[in-house]
C-alpha cells in the first residue's frame, strides 16, 4: 500500500457513477429480467477503462473500477454465492422511519430503491469465481493503460453481507457469518494476488446499528461488531495487513443521522481489525467533529487513516482550501505520512439510485486533488524550499554566466575571440 511519503496521496471510497445504459442493464439483471450477458461484459470493460482514465485525469492517485460490474456494493454477492434467494424488504433506518414526507421527497429525488436484498435460505458457498476474475482483469488492463499510481478493489466483508441479506437458514448469526467468510475467501485472495489493495467494506461496524441490526441494544451491537472483526481477521489471515484497508460509514444518504453510533464507541473495535488503513467519514455534518477522537485515542504505529474530505451525500463542491484544512487537521494528529485523502463514501453506491450528478462527482474529486496539493505544500515546506532554492541557484548561475563579458566567457570556454590574431 502506497503511503504519503512526500505528499498527500488521494483516493476515494469505491463506487463511482455508472453510465446510464450500464446502470439500467445492471438493474434488469438484478431483478431477474432479460439482458444480453455478452453485451454487459463489453459495456463493463469499456466503463472501467473510462472511469479509471477519468480518475487519473482529475488527479486521483489510488484508483479503482468504480464498481462498474456491481448493482450494489453489498448485494452483488447474491450472484456469486449460493444460498441466497428472494427479496427481503428494507427496514427503514431508525433516523428516518418517523418522517414519511421526507422519505417520499427523497425518493422523488434519488429514484426508488429497487435493488434485490436476498435472504439466506441455504448453504452459502462459492458459486462461480468468473465474475471476480473478470473484475481484476478489467481493472488491471485499465490501470496499465491509464498509468495510475496504484489500484484498489472493494469487496463485501462477511459482516456487511449479513447486514443486508438476513439469515433464514443457519441456526445462529455466528454460524451464518462464518459460512459467508469461508465463501468469500476466494474473492479476497483473488484481489490480493492481482496486486491490488483490497478494501473491505464494513458498514456493519457502524451503519448497521440503526439499519440491519437495529433490534440490538448498543452493548449487543458492539459485541456483534467484535465478532465480525474476529471472523474478518480469520478470513484474511493469509493477506498482509498493509495490502488491505477497511471502510466504515453510517449510511451514504441524506437524513437526520441522529441515531448514528458514535465513532468513539466503535473505534476500539476497528483498531482490532487486521487491515492497516481505516477509511473513515470525516466531512459530513454529523461526523466531521469526530476528528478529535484521534486526539484522545492513539492510532497504532502500523495503521494509517484514509480520511473522508468530501461529503458524498451532497452536490456541493468542496473548496480546495476546505479540503486542505481537513487534511491538515488529521496530519497534525497522526502525522502527515499516515494520512491519505479520500471521500466519506461512494458516489454511486447502487446502480440507478442516488442524487449525485456524475459530472459534479468528478468535479468534487478534482477539488480533492487540488486540496491535497495545497495541504502538501504546507505539510512539506522544507522540501518545497529546498526545491525552490536549488532551482533559484541554477537560475542565478545561468544568469551570472549570461552577464559575464563576452571575452571572459570565451576565455573560460577556450573559444578564440573575434579580434585575436590567427596563427599561421
Amino acid at each position: 500500500m502506497k503511503r504519503s511519503t512526500d505528499r498527500i496521496l488521494t483516493t476515494h471510497t469505491g463506487s463511482l457513477p455508472r453510465p446510464k445504459p450500464l446502470a439500467e442493464t445492471l438493474v434488469r439483471k438484478d431483478q431477474g429480467q432479460e439482458y444480453d450477458d455478452d453485451a454487459l461484459m463489453r459495456d463493463v470493460r469499456v466503463a472501467v477503462k473510462d472511469v479509471v482514465r477519468r480518475q487519473v485525469e482529475v488527479g486521483i492517485d489510488i484508483v479503482d473500477d468504480g464498481e462498474m460490474s456491481k448493482p450494489g456494493y453489498s448485494t452483488y454477492i447474491a450472484d456469486r454465492l449460493t444460498g441466497f434467494d428472494g427479496h427481503a424488504p428494507r427496514k427503514p433506518p431508525l433516523d428516518i422511519r418517523d418522517y414519511p414526507e421526507f422519505n417520499a421527497a427523497m425518493a422523488r429525488m434519488t429514484g426508488p430503491q429497487t435493488l434485490r436484498r436476498s435472504t439466506c435460505v441455504g448453504p452459502v458457498r462459492l458459486r462461480d469465481r468468473g465474475p471476480i476474475d473478470d473484475d481484476v482483469a478489467n481493472l488491471r488492463e485499465a490501470i496499465d493503460e491509464a498509468g495510475a499510481l496504484e489500484g484498489f478493489m472493494t469487496t463485501a466483508s462477511p459482516g456487511l453481507v449479513s447486514a443486508f441479506q438476513p439469515n433464514d437458514y443457519y441456526p445462529t448469526h455466528h454460524a451464518y457469518i462464518e459460512a459467508v467468510a469461508d465463501a468469500m475467501e476466494t474473492e479476497y485472495d483473488a484481489i490480493h494476488r492481482a496486486g491490488f489493495v483490497m478494501q473491505l467494506d464494513c458498514p456493519d461496524l457502524a451503519m448497521a446499528r440503526h439499519t440491519g441490526f437495529q433490534g440490538l441494544s448498543e452493548a449487543e451491537f458492539l459485541k456483534r461488531a467484535q465478532h465480525h472483526v474476529e471472523v474478518l481477521n480469520h478470513a484474511v489471515r493469509h493477506i498482509p495487513a498493509d495490502a488491505m484497508r477497511l471502510h466504515i460509514c453510517w449510511g451514504n444518504y441524506e437524513g437526520p443521522h441522529d441515531h448514528d453510533i458514535a465513532l468513539a464507541k466503535v473505534a476500539p473495535v476497528l483498531l482490532k481489525a487486521k487491515p492497516a488503513a481505516l477509511v473513515i467519514e470525516a466531512s459530513n455534518p454529523r461526523h466531521e467533529h469526530e476528528w478529535s477522537v484521534w486526539r484522545d485515542l492513539k492510532l497504532p504505529a502500523d495503521k494509517l487513516l484514509v480520511v473522508g474530505v468530501l461529503d458524498t451525500s451532497t452536490n456541493y463542491v468542496e473548496h480546495p482550501e476546505l479540503v486542505a484544512e481537513r487534511i491538515e487537521r488529521f496530519a497534525g494528529l497522526v502525522g502527515r505520512e499516515r494520512v491519505i485523502a479520500g471521500s466519506d463514501c461512494g458516489f454511486g453506491t447502487f446502480a440507478g439510485f442516488g442524487k449525485l450528478d456524475p459530472a459534479i462527482s468528478f468535479k468534487k474529486l478534482q477539488a480533492l486533488a487540488e486540496g491535497a496539493a495545497i495541504a502538501s505544500k504546507r505539510l512539506w515546506p522544507k522540501k518545497t524550499r529546498r526545491v525552490s532554492a536549488k532551482a533559484g541557484s541554477a537560475k542565478r548561475a545561468k544568469a551570472g554566466r549570461r552577464t559575464q563579458p563576452a571575452r571572459t566567457r570565451r576565455a573560460r570556454s577556450g573559444a578564440r575571440g573575434p579580434s585575436a590574431p590567427r596563427r599561421r
